[in-house]
């Protein structure tokens, strides 16, 4: 009878002696990637009662129960921090990726905010904000270090803001400094993100550029569990609150979700957004199947995509009016 173990596969007599052994080394790495195999093969499993610690001893492939115990520990660790680093897989190094800049961008908007509220005592007519705001802070601090050559300098000679001491200075020109490193941060987390959908997901990122079917990804938790969603799930993706309004209270369902923010919805009449999403919801149906099972990036996806969209909006050129019902009275005006 063989039987596999761990440590190697053993031929074993009808009384249970073992006749033959072909054991495995006791390179920990090479006992790990031999019992991972193992966990899909149903065949040859030990019968009931079966001591695979005696076996081993029987066999010589360890000397002692502690060493036996010793190294099955380290098989087992090392397996255990093999399956937990293997569970991260590139579409989920993207979702880490969306999670982390979703993080960044709540954090630099409540920041910058802050930021503005604070130095606009000082200098309010710079007009300036976000981003360009940090910069010119982190750069300048106080308004009288403007130079006659700097487009803000009449504002900053004639501004009405007070004076700023030279300890705010240091401290705004550090937190400045902060929201500049946010920002520059978010732009390191969107080139990966875009490179890694090109690799991970191609034909999902032509359809719906990179950020659009990175969150989609995101959303549906995998690029896995996005390529099985029908395209009527992906076309409503995001809009959940919508969804269950409507199942709960009768409101109008929800002719899309994320994917709204896609160009050809966004800027298509109101009237035909609804069918221009699905056919869109459709191509990105597709897109992620082929990702998955292929990964071939197809060009024409985009192009077929543009082809229907621009048969739609021919075919929907005015809104559709408002059906009267026949028969129906007027009503009357009440008299006061």
């Amino acid at each position: 009878m063989k039987i596999n173990t761990w440590f190697g596969v053993l031929e074993t007599g009808k009384a249970g002696e073992i006749l033959e052994s072909r054991l495995i080394s006791k390179d920990v790495r090479e006992l790990v990637l031999y019992s991972l195999s193992l966990r899909d093969n149903k065949s040859n499993l030990p019968p009931e009662g079966f001591d695979p610690k005696a076996a081993a001893l029987k066999c010589g492939f360890v000397e002692t129960s502690a060493e036996y115990y010793s190294l099955l520990h380290e098989v087992t660790l090392e397996a255990a921090k093999l399956q937990v680093s293997g569970a991260l897989t590139p579409d989920q190094r993207i979702i880490q990726a969306v999670e982390a800049l979703d993080d960044v961008n709540e954090t630099t908007n409540s920041l910058s905010e802050r930021l503005s509220e604070w130095y606009g005592g000082y200098f309010p007519e710079s007009g300036l904000g976000g981003e360009d705001l940090a910069l010119f802070i982190a750069k300048y601090g106080s308004r009288e270090n403007l130079g006659p050559q700097d487009p803000l300098y009449p504002k900053a000679r004639n501004s009405m803001g007070a004076k700023l001491e030279p300890a705010d200075e240091v401290l705004l020109k550090g937190f400045a400094e902060s929201i500049c490193s946010l920002y520059e941060q978010r732009r390191q987390i969107e080139i990966y993100i875009e490179d890694s959908m090109e690799l991970v997901a191609p034909n999902l990122k032509l359809v719906a550029g990179p950020m659009l079917g990175a969150r989609l990804i995101s959303l549906a938790g995998s690029l896995e569990k996005l390529a099985e969603f029908p395209s009527s799930t992906i076309q409503v993706i995001g809009a959940s609150k919508a969804l269950f309004k409507h199942l709960r209270a009768r409101a109008p369902s929800p002719k899309h979700g994320i994917i709204y923010s896609h160009p050809l919805i966004n800027t298509a009449p109101w009237w035909v957004r609804g069918k221009i999403a699905r056919a869109v919801a459709s191509k990105l149906s597709l897109a992620a199947r082929i990702d998955f099972y292929s990964g071939k990036k197809d060009p024409s996806l985009t192009e077929k995509l543009e082809t229907k969209v621009l048969q739609i909006r021919t075919l929907n050129p005015r809104p559709p009016q408002k059906k009267q019902v026949s028969g129906a009275k007027p009503k009357k005006k009440r008299r006061k």
